[in-house]
Order: C-alpha cells, then structure tokens, then sequence
C-alpha cells in the first residue's frame, strides 16, 4: 500500500522525479513483484535522476534564446550539397569543441542556413550540459550601448563570458562604428581561449575586415576569431526557395 505521507514528504523536498516513479511503482507492483529493496531504490534514485537533469536542461534552452529552439544536427539535409562536411558535423554533435574553446565560423549567402546549423550546434552543446546564448549581434551591440548607460556594463560583459557557447548571429549586415567594434571586441577578448563563439555572416570571411572601422580593431577581432575556429563555408541554392518549391507541388497534388 502506498504511504502518501512519504510521498508529499519527497515532493516537499523537491524530489518530485522520486515522488512519481514511487507512484508508478505502487501503480506496477507486479511488473516489480521478486525486485530486491536495494532494485526499487536504484530505480527511484535513476528517476530523480533524470527529472532533475530534464530540469537543468529546461533551464539552459530558456537562458539561451535560441532563435530556432528545435533546431538539431541529427534533422540537417546533409544529402543536398550546401557545404556541409559530414565528419565535421558529427565533430560538433560531441563537446570536445566546447571544451577545448574551439570557435565556429559559418558563413554563405541568405536563406541557406547558417542560423539553423548555428542553433543546432548551441542545442546539440546544451544537452550535453554546457550554457549558450544566441544573439543577433545587433541586438547584442544595442544591450551593450544601454548597459553603458546605466552602469552595467562590466556585469553585462561578465555574463557573456561565462557562457560556454556564445552564438553571433548575422554579423556584417552592417557596418560597424568604431564604439560598436571596440564593443564587440570586448566581448570576443575576454572569450578568446577560455570559450566557444560560434559567428554567422552572408559575408565571407576575408570581407569581414572592412565591416569594422577601426582598422586595429579589426586585426584584433580577426586574430581572436579565426585562427582557432572551424569554418563552415555554406553554398547553393536558398533553403527557403526550396521550401516554397516543395510547398507549392504539395499543394498542386492536394
């Protein structure tokens, strides 16, 4: 017979995982029928377990942001040619990148990808237990301007560098001030070795020195940036056309 008091006991302690697989071994007694004391427990400490991991990873995809949340590497097309190397893909579906602060660096034109294969590497990172952020970089450059002007800046800077994967998005859709590449700097220095950026532009990457106005701080940016980074140089035809295309032979069959 079920103790309820026990099992209030346990979600009161905040170990609801336990609490519910104590419920559903009440609800499978004969399933478990000849399990051992030390059997039952293992299975209960198992559930806890996973319920709080399941928690840990909630946590991470909402402090990420990540423009596409559902966005995984197991889901990209690697049969249609766009650029994409497949031993590098499975490359970064493991965390031996993340942890030893390799960069990313993916560029092509618009519509082929680039955010989702960038979100999908963040997701493929948070669950294997590490932090990401997603921003677009001009969201990014606007958040750093106000934290100057309401004195946290330094505290802003901090929390991005502890993130274990930083993803920057569309950089170079414009060009940058000298205040906004300084800024930007800032963030890529206190990351440069101790983490993993990830940076997505439609330019390629021998372009992007002109995005920056100050010509030293441009240096300093590509040498923090691409010297100890993968690149993933995307090509073909838009996604989003192809898209469409499917979409409307679809509807013609309907």
């Amino acid at each position: 017979m079920l103790h309820m008091p026990t099992v209030a006991r346990m979600r009161q302690m905040g170990l609801s995982g336990m609490a519910d697989a104590l419920e559903r071994q009440e609800e499978q007694g004969d399933l478990l029928e000849g399990a051992t004391f030390e059997e039952r427990l293992g299975l209960l400490v198992d559930a806890e377990w996973s319920y709080q991991e399941d928690k840990r990873l909630q946590r991470r995809m909402r402090d990420a942001h990540l423009r596409l949340p559902g966005a995984c590497l197991e889901d990209l097309d690697l049969r249609r040619p766009r650029g994409l190397d497949k031993r590098l893909m499975r490359a970064l579906a493991e965390d031996r990148w993340v942890r030893e602060h390799v960069g990313l660096l993916i560029t092509g034109p618009t519509g082929i990808g680039k955010t989702y294969v960038a979100c999908a590497v963040a997701n493929a990172a948070l669950r294997r237990g590490h932090s990401a952020r997603y921003y677009r970089v001009s969201r990014l450059l606007e958040d750093l301007h106000v934290a100057r002007g309401t004195g946290s800046w330094a505290r802003q800077l901090g929390r991005l560098a502890r993130y274990d994967v930083l993803v920057l998005d569309e950089f170079g859709l414009a060009p940058l001030t000298a205040a906004q590449g300084r800024d930007l700097l800032e963030v890529i220095d206190d990351r440069s070795g101790t983490r993993s950026t990830v940076i997505a532009s439609q330019l390629p990457v021998d372009d992007w020195h002109d995005v920056i106005q100050d010509p030293t701080v441009a240096d300093a940016m590509l040498d923090r940036t691409v010297h100890h980074a993968y690149r993933i140089t995307m090509e073909g035809e838009s996604m989003r056309r192809v898209h469409d295309r499917v979409a409307d032979v679809t509807t013609d069959a309907d």
